[in-house]
């Protein structure tokens, strides 16, 4: 049945809901497709539902094609088996939590790694029954803190997961990368640029991981890529690090005066003044910078650590957070307030150094609460420094790490800088922005043995499956589409995801233009071509028109004037072409234009996975991620 626009549940609007930043964002609620229900939390209308149904039946296609099975989880969950799998605490406030009439504890699933257990281990027993592979498109609940960009980040999403169990590791890693072509078809099928990328597991755990990133400033993630064809994730870049130094005949660490030099520039600018150095000058990099950060813990804890870097580098809070090194679980990682500070009177701002409350403290320094403290992987042994002295107005020179000061451990929390190198040794590394629209993962044995999922083997023996875990935001994927491809004027749709195939606006008065448009809609419809008709009588054809810019169906079909002569106007928004099609000439033409916009598609998915295909999309990534930082105007 065609849908009507004198009777569709729809209401188009000129202006900009209030709050909206993104162009996805804006135009997904002007066309009518979503209405804000509370923040982060949005009611989808008709229009909406039809373009997300095109893209979860295309996900689900490719789901068949790797061999998985469709299952279906509730979204309210009883918590015992988050506690029993730890992850209770190690979402911390990120989970959304209730109780029942009888005080038992539930959340609204955030992710559903352990009822998949679950459901495995109530069903299956033997190597027999293995490999397995389900998944679900479900609804999915974050108390995400800072909400925004509409479907981007919000509180209630739709997600498709997967989930594989296998006997042993070698099928594990069949399993993964099928799945990851199934990512790599569907995307390309979705016409995403979509850019694979190494990436950290987090709080998921396990060992190999990648995102799919779609290359768009509106994206909260960064990531890297060389010239010799490394990519990461920002976080998952790990830095090269230099050989230890030997220190014998290194001088001995001094403490200098040095007043009013609470900051790096200060400093640098004191030491070559007052303590010039015989072979060059001193510059940022020789200075050890300490900062003091907040660590809150998925208990809730508050702890204050202190990390070591040299000080031509800035601190990237979330890199340090995702490193896995200073938590259990997913962790909040910001600059220590005023309040933390004072908690700790033995930080000297502006003059903290290393040395806080160590087993045999140096300098002096002394300190009634221990620290925890950490060092950027590039302060090796042997490197010498400039750093505090944990006294207002005085740094250390020549602080040798190894001999002087050591650590608890080396965290990856600098912030990466283009040029720096690629740790593979393929090049220098280039940033941009993008949207992580999946990730993929080899969970390995951690929730099966933390819910004693075994099965037995040949020999009767009982051994613990590993799994595999594959995620993908279906409502994040239909937002970064509507970034990808829109005008100034409205959304424009790829053929295949249109709310409609065909767009046919009867841009007249007259009984025979109606006549004329409901006649092309049935012959269409006969032919499987779906219709959005607007039928309107009481509107004007500029405000049709408007609207159906907003809307963003690309193949469009007016029904006007030229009706007096026959003819009908055959419009394709992608091509930006118009043609004055006779009457008679109309639908088979559409049908035919359709039918290779749906073809296109279809084989787009199947050269996304050969070699030159995956390069080639590799490049249009980082073409599009240069193409967003350049210029963020809207893309077609």
């Amino acid at each position: 049945m065609a849908l009507r626009m004198s009777s569709l549940f729809v209401r188009t609007q000129k202006e900009d809901p209030v709050g909206a930043e993104v162009a996805s964002h804006k135009l997904l609620h002007r066309a009518g497709y979503i209405r804000r229900a509370a923040p982060g939390i949005y009611t989808w209308l008709p229009l909406g539902l039809a373009v997300l149904r095109r893209i979860e039946a295309i996900v689900r296609e490719e789901m068949a094609r790797a061999g998985s099975q469709e299952v279906h989880f509730p979204s309210l969950l009883p918590a015992e088996v988050y506690k029993q799998s730890g992850r209770w605490e190690a979402f911390g406030p990120d989970l959304f939590s209730l109780q029942d009439r009888k005080k038992n504890d539930y959340i609204l699933a955030p992710t559903h790694e352990e009822f998949f257990t679950l459901l495995v281990k109530d069903l299956y027993s033997s190597y027999k029954d293995l490999p397995l592979s389900i998944y679900q498109i479900q609804t999915k609940y974050r108390d995400e803190a800072r909400p925004r960009a509409g479907l981007l980040r919000g509180r209630e999403f739709i997600m498709k997961d997967a989930y594989s169990f296998d006997i042993d590791d070698a099928g594990l890693d069949a399993a993964y990368e099928a799945m990851r072509v199934a990512y790599l078809r569907a995307f390309a099928r979705l016409g995403l640029p979509c850019l694979p990328v190494k990436a950290t597991p987090g709080a998921m755990g396990g060992s190999g991981t990648e995102e799919f990133i779609y290359p768009s400033e509106v994206g909260e993630d960064t990531f890297v890529r060389s010239p010799g064809g490394y990519a990461a994730n920002v976080e998952a870049v790990t830095s090269i690090v230099p050989a230890a130094i030997p220190y014998e005949g290194t001088p001995a660490a001094h403490v200098e005066d040095t007043p009013d030099t609470p900051t790096i520039e200060t400093l640098v600018a004191a030491a070559n003044a007052n303590h010039p150095r015989s072979d060059r000058e001193w510059t940022a990099a020789d200075t050890l910078k300490n900062v003091v950060c907040a660590l809150t813990h998925p208990d809730g804890t508050r702890e204050v650590i202190v990390i070591g870097l040299p000080g031509d580098r800035e601190v990237d809070l979330d890199r340090a957070a995702g490193t896995g090194m200073l938590s259990n679980g997913e962790v909040d990682l910001e600059a220590a307030t005023a309040e933390d500070l004072a908690m700790h009177p033995e930080l000297v701002k502006g003059y903290i150094g290393p040395g806080l409350d160590l087993d045999n403290p140096v300098l002096g320094a002394e300190s009634a609460t221990k620290l925890r403290y950490f060092l950027d992987p590039r302060v090796v042994d042997g490197t010498r420094w400039i750093t505090g002295a944990n006294e207002h107005g005085k740094h250390v020179f020549d602080l040798v790490a190894g001999r002087d000061f050591v650590a608890d451990g080396t965290i990856e929390a600098a912030e990466v800088v283009i040029g720096d190198p690629a740790p593979d040794g393929s090049g220098p590394l280039e940033l941009a922005r993008g949207v992580e629209i999946g990730q993929i993962f080899k969970l390995g044995r951690r929730y099966a043995e933390a819910l004693d999922l075994t099965v037995l083997d040949q020999n009767g023996k009982a051994t613990t499956v590993t799994m595999g875990s594959y995620g993908l935001g279906v409502t994040r994927v239909m937002a970064c589409i509507a970034e990808e491809y829109h005008t100034d004027a409205g959304l424009l749709w790829p053929q295949h995801l249109a709310p409609a195939d065909v767009h046919i606006i009867a841009a007249g008065k007259g009984e025979d233009i109606a006549e004329a448009a409901e006649q092309l809609t049935a012959d269409l419809e006969s032919e499987g071509v779906s219709v959005l008709l607007d039928d309107r009588t009481k509107v004007s054809p500029g405000f049709k028109f408007a609207d159906a810019e907003l809307i963003g169906i690309p193949t469009v079909i007016v029904v006007g004037r030229g009706l007096a002569d026959g003819v009908v106007e055959l419009r394709n928004r992608f091509a930006d072409e118009k043609r004055e099609l006779p009457l008679a000439e109309v639908v088979p033409t559409t049908v035919a234009d359709i039918r290779a916009a749906y073809a296109r598609a279809a084989a787009a998915g199947d050269a996304a996975v050969t070699e030159d295909a995956i390069e080639a999309a590799i490049d249009d990534a980082e073409a599009a991620a240069e193409t967003a930082e350049a210029d963020s105007a809207p893309r077609a």
